[in-house]
């Protein structure tokens, strides 16, 4: 979720004219997904193209996604991915990723992707019995809040050492920051952040990138 700006308009504005690549299709599918309802569930662009970045930087082959909505995350990566790339991608809504299979397709990333049409930890746990430990490059999680710790936590197993899993919504537009949010979203993401600022076992950023990121490298 893109959540309020962390930062002024205009220089978010700057920031994206001076910076954003972003792909016809991408483009269209944001603004088609900005006159949802539930838009704002969609990630920055900025957000996205770092997404990409960050998969050329790591080679990355194999990835997991925990949080589909209309797939602006997934077309990112998915166009980023080298030849033979997979993602995984989890999410329960037929409705949301209908959009997505619709943009995967005309981007011709479809066969790229695994999509996953059930409760995510049901998916992750399967993977993880079924011995794919280790086996995956990047996580991206961007889900409901009061799960995270069980996605990352699957999500940790699942990478291999030296992958990166990266977190969405983790400043909640300022709101984990508010002592008076007693919300069970901004108070699981709040007792998410503390739990990754002590885990010995990633190194850890966290980045003001759309709604908040963090990025753990696993050791």
């Amino acid at each position: 979720m893109a959540g309020d700006l962390l930062y002024p308009e205009n220089v978010h504005n700057y920031l994206l004219n001076v910076s954003l690549r972003e792909p016809p299709i991408l483009k269209r599918l944001r603004d088609e997904t900005a006159t949802h309802p539930m838009g704002g569930m969609q990630i920055s662009p900025e957000q996205g193209q770092f997404m990409a970045l960050l998969i050329q930087l790591m080679g990355a082959r194999n990835t997991l996604e925990v949080g589909v909505f209309t797939g602006y995350s997934s077309l990112a990566v998915a166009l980023a991915l080298p030849a033979g790339g997979r993602i995984v991608a989890c999410d329960v809504s037929e409705e949301y990723t209908d959009v997505a299979r619709r943009y995967w397709h005309e981007a011709g990333v479809d066969h790229l992707i695994d999509l996953q049409l059930r409760p995510a930890l049901e998916t992750l746990n399967q993977m993880l019995a079924s011995g794919a430990r280790g086996r995956f490059d990047f996580a991206f999680i961007d889900a409901d809040k009061q799960n995270y710790e069980g996605y990352y936590e699957c999500a940790l197993e699942l990478i291999r050492p030296g992958g990166i899993i990266m977190v969405d919504n983790v400043i909640w537009s300022g709101r984990v920051a508010d002592p008076n949010d007693n919300d069970p979203s901004t108070v699981a993401i709040r007792a998410f952040n503390k739990k990754l600022h002590s885990d010995s076992r990633v190194a850890l950023s966290m980045l003001p990138l759309g709604d908040g990121v963090t990025l753990a490298l696993k050791r």
